[in-house]
């Protein structure tokens, strides 16, 4: 006499009904899991890095900054990136600076030049760094690496060394302060002066 196998299908569907209330379960915590991380880290984005990064941002611009209807300087850059958001606000100009002085003159009586430059709005202050260059109205020459410029006190100075050169000669040295127009210049330690005519 030839009996039958039992049937698997019972077992099947016993498995599947007490399975299926399970795998519901946790179909549903890994959701809630998935979104819980996803709500933290969209938090974590908007917090941190959308706030660093820039509110404006301007490429290949130049900008003219006039008094009475006359040009006192033009500014141009490759790019600049206006953080507003930070504390303090500021702008950067990570490609380089170029400016030229006006004052009200046809022609620029004066050129500064950096391959990076950052202002800080609140105090008004400058930061030129890298290849530093400012040529004044009488042409004498001041390269450094590093340059700070206070609007407010119409100050310029670093403790860099610098270089300073004229018709007549070349003096270098370290810590250097200024009017802006360099017309009322001192370095604080000379190391060299080199006589570029033969008195």
């Amino acid at each position: 006499m030839i009996s039958s196998a039992p049937s698997d299908s019972g077992y099947v569907k016993t498995f599947i009904k007490k399975s299926s209330g399970k795998l519901l379960i946790l179909l549903v915590l890994t959701g809630i899991l998935f979104f819980c991380s996803c709500e933290s880290k969209i938090e974590k984005i908007q917090k941190s890095e959308i706030l660093n990064l820039p509110s404006v941002t301007a490429r290949n611009a130049s900008t003219l900054f006039t008094d009475s209807g006359k040009v006192q300087l033009k500014m141009s850059f490759p790019i600049m990136e206006n953080f507003s958001n930070a504390d303090p606000p500021y702008s950067e100009f990570q490609s380089g600076i170029s400016v030229e002085f006006y004052d009200g003159q046809e022609k620029p009586v004066g050129t500064v030049t950096a391959k990076y430059a950052r202002y800080t709005d609140e105090k008004k202050l400058w930061e030129l760094k890298d290849s530093v260059v400012v040529i004044n109205e009488n042409r004498d020459m001041l390269e450094t690496e590093q340059l700070f410029w206070d609007q407010e006190k119409d100050l310029i100075y670093t403790e860099r060394l610098v270089k300073i050169t004229n018709e007549d000669q070349t003096v270098i040295g370290t810590g250097f302060e200024s009017d802006s127009k360099l017309n009322k210049r001192k370095i604080k330690n000379v190391s060299a002066t080199i006589y570029l005519r033969e008195e």
